[in-house]
């Protein structure tokens, strides 16, 4: 094992305690508290009724939403920052959000339901207005003599963004008292799923997106080079960036489905990875991914712990965090 392959074991590992630690906090803070020996306890079948009935019902459905999407949107960020060759790119800031927060809308809009059973569907919808965003951001981007310009995908995506939000807005402002609360709780990062269900409807993009972009690391380190670099390794450029863009909506889309409109992670979580490990993404990936977990659950945790009884979107917590740090990404890069 080389040098540059053990750090990347080492943080890894490091991540992954963090990443057991920051979920036992969360599965032990709440109104009801419960004793960290407790909570083990109760995981491996040994708990009373009461603690079962909160951990199980209640708590570990949210952790593991939070867990789900903090590892897409991390993922996503790093994909987006390699294909764009822009260490400032993010979901958020491309407009994916904005397009995902537009398929959540249409169907809350025109299907009026946010059951249990319909609520499988929020991912597809929220993919959908994803996938239409990125359409138009790479139509709009590409040049057909130098290809897809990355500049261009950073100043269209805001436009775009904007465009989809004003619309977004517009098509809110029809919503019954009831599913507007629900949308506007959405939109500044309110992590609402809560049930079983919830968890169901995430976890299978996650269970195949994630570890697909893994799979496709090498491509990712050709793209990153540029499209020159790349077509001379032997990339299908233009096929590859598709399937990647693809995976990152995927990824970022499906998340805040259930997690709300969260932004900053994936700008974050990519950038952190990169200074710990290294640009090869083999080994970031999963470490931006691992980051994207622990910000995401310990937001959660702070914002419906810290303030009781008052619950604090994790969105309006990250975004406390993650604005400085992307001011501080603007003045160092040049």
């Amino acid at each position: 094992m080389n040098a540059d392959n053990k750090r990347a074991y080492t943080v890894t590992m490091v991540f992954i305690l963090i990443s057991i630690v920051a979920v036992l906090i969360s599965l032990n803070t709440g109104t009801l508290r419960i004793s960290p020996l407790k909570v083990i306890q109760t995981l491996f079948g040994y708990g009373d009724f009461k603690s079962s009935t909160v951990l199980f019902d209640y708590r570990m459905p949210r952790i593991l939403i939070t867990m789900l999407a903090g590892v897409g949107l991390g993922i996503s960020g790093a994909i987006l920052q390699g294909l764009s060759r822009n260490p400032l790119a993010d979901p958020g800031i491309l407009g994916l959000h904005a397009g995902a927060s537009f398929g959540l809308i249409i169907f809350v809009t025109y299907f009026h339901s946010l059951d249990e059973e319909a609520s499988i569907l929020i991912p597809l919808f929220t993919f959908s207005g994803g996938i239409l965003t990125a359409f138009l951001i790479v139509l709009l981007a590409y040049d057909r003599y130098k290809g897809i310009l990355p500049i261009r995908l950073i100043l269209i995506g805001i436009a775009i963004s904007a465009g989809f939000s004003a619309i977004t807005l517009f098509l809110s402002l029809r919503l019954d008292e009831e599913t507007y609360s629900f949308a506007s709780r959405w939109l500044v990062g309110n992590v609402w799923g809560r049930d079983w269900i919830h968890v169901i409807a995430l976890f299978p993009w996650i269970l195949i997106l994630a570890p697909y972009a893994w799979f496709q690391s090498n491509t990712l380190n050709a793209l990153s080079l540029g499209d020159d670099v790349a077509a001379g390794l032997g990339a299908s450029v233009q096929k590859q960036r598709l399937l990647m863009l693809v995976t990152a909506v995927g990824l970022s889309c499906t998340s805040v489905a259930m997690a709300g409109g969260i932004g900053f992670i994936g700008l974050v979580a990519p950038h952190l990875a990169r200074r710990l490990v290294g640009p090869m993404y083999q080994h970031s990936l999963p470490v931006a991914g691992l980051i994207g977990l622990i910000i995401l659950v310990l937001a959660d945790t702070i914002g419906r712990s810290i303030f009781q009884p008052n619950a604090i979107p994790a969105g309006i917590v990250v975004a406390a965090i993650g604005a400085p740090y992307f001011l501080y990404l603007l003045t160092k890069t040049k």
